[in-house]
């Protein structure tokens, strides 16, 4: 601004970097937030994979892919409880970022503060002086214009017009001294204004830099999550193809058999006529209980 005083354009670069170091705290909030719901969620696939039962009663080999199962989920739930930390971890930076700019800002906005009040307090004290002096001349005029007039008390007006014009001459030897501090301050002020932007700017350009980074950072460790989570499952789809459904009926009936001969018919005895010839039936030899052939590989319909 062309007006000596006027701080608005400082005003507004300070308004801008108060705005980014708020839209820092927002980012950091961000992170503190979903740290709490990745934790909670974390927990609670623990809790689940813990405390639930899944197919507690299977045998062989589906009952070791529950198993790998459970504690895939298991590990996935640790997993988000570490990215919470590490989402914690991220925002404790941001906010030491954050301060750390803070204070380095605020000693150089002291520095401006004092430089604007004193600026401001020698250009209204030269002002001052100046409309004194402008006021002096203005009686000197009108005595001087007195002193030729034919009026009485002659030597009066003369000793008024000497005393005004001493005190015009003070005048303005006062105002040009204040004009000439005010223009040391002024050049003081210009010179602490350039060094300030040129802090702000460097401040400015480093915040962005540095909030870009950490927004790169935090997509980073979502993306490494992923890819962490999906080897877990991948482990758990593994176990899967290692299940085979011939073996594990082969291990039910190898636990539970209770032979391989069918029960014999029962025979009947007779207990009540001794005279009746009856002839025994006589039971065939038992056969073997022969195996169904292999089980077909199941198959999913589509959309199951």
């Amino acid at each position: 601004s062309t007006d000596l005083t006027s701080t608005v354009g400082y005003d507004s670069i300070i308004q801008h970097l108060n705005d980014g170091r708020k839209n820092c705290k927002e980012f950091e909030d961000f992170l503190k937030e979903r740290a709490v719901i990745e934790e909670k969620y974390g927990k609670e696939l623990i809790n689940l994979s813990k405390k639930k039962p899944c197919g507690q009663t299977e045998l062989n080999t589906l009952k070791r892919s529950l198993d790998v199962f459970k504690q895939q989920i298991d590990n996935v739930g640790q997993g988000h409880i570490q990215l919470a930390q590490t989402l914690r971890e991220e925002a404790k930076k941001m906010e030491d970022f954050r301060e750390k700019q803070k204070l380095h800002r605020k000693k150089i906005e002291l520095i401006m503060e004092a430089i604007h009040k004193n600026r401001n307090l020698q250009y209204k004290k030269t002002m001052e002086v100046k409309a004194n002096m402008l006021l002096f001349l203005a009686l000197a005029v009108t005595r001087a214009l007195l002193y030729f007039s034919p009026l009485p008390h002659f030597w009066q007006l003369f000793l008024k017009l000497a005393q005004t014009k001493s005190a015009l001459e003070d005048s303005d030897r006062s105002y040009q001294q204040n004009v000439t501090a005010l223009e040391k301050i002024r050049e003081e002020w210009q010179k602490e204004h350039i060094k300030a932007c040129e802090f702000f700017e460097t401040q400015e350009c480093e915040r962005i830099n540095y909030f870009r980074n950490a927004l790169w950072l935090h997509v980073n460790h979502l993306s490494q999550d992923c890819v962490q989570n999906d080897e877990k499952y991948e482990e758990i789809r593994k176990s899967l193809e290692k299940c085979s459904v011939e073996k594990d009926v082969d291990f039910f009936v190898n636990l539970r058999k209770t032979g391989s001969m069918a029960p014999a018919p029962v025979v009947y005895e007779n207990y009540y006529n001794a005279q009746r010839n009856v002839t025994p039936v006589r039971s065939p030899a038992p056969v073997p209980i022969s195996r169904r052939g292999p089980l077909p590989t199941p198959t999913s319909a589509p959309g199951e």
